[in-house]
């Protein structure tokens, strides 16, 4: 009888252990290799906060050569969750939930839930339209966290 306990525990732990590492292993980590730039004092710049969900960090607004980025620092940290992007929002506030297609332009698809990572502005989005950037779930339509700019 011990015997048939041990195998039975013995399968769940398999189990358990191995789904614990798989969904570790589907966490993507991208390493974003990032160049020091000197920004200027007018660069923007702002504080990750909660929406919906706890976020943290910061954004910053860098130029090389002509090209505008944003940055999240190594502190920048979200829930995991579907479906995520980072958009630019014409508000200082998105709201959590119900955001319209009309205030908000996407940038690409949030790479990693936390540390350093970089977003390119492509030439056609005008930054001083937009007054903050955030952390969205496209499937939900929610605001998981938001930085003003």
């Amino acid at each position: 009888m011990q015997w048939k306990h041990l195998v039975i525990l013995a399968i769940v732990t398999t189990v358990t252990i191995g789904c614990t590492r798989e969904e570790s292993s589907n966490q993507v980590d991208t390493q974003t290799s990032t160049t020091t730039t000197a920004t200027s004092p007018s660069a923007k710049a702002g504080n990750f906060q909660n929406g919906g969900h706890p976020t943290k960090g910061k954004v910053t607004v860098v130029t090389e050569q002509g090209k505008q980025y944003l940055e999240f620092d190594q502190n920048f940290k979200t829930d995991n969750g579907p479906d995520l992007f980072v958009i630019l929002h014409n508000s200082d506030a998105p709201p959590i939930s119900g955001i319209k297609e009309k205030d908000y332009v996407t940038l690409a698809p949030l790479q990693k839930i936390s540390g350093n990572q970089r977003y390119a502005l492509t030439t056609n989005i005008k930054l001083a339209n937009y007054k903050s950037v955030a952390i969205w779930c496209r499937k939900f339509n929610t605001t998981f966290g938001y930085a003003t700019l």
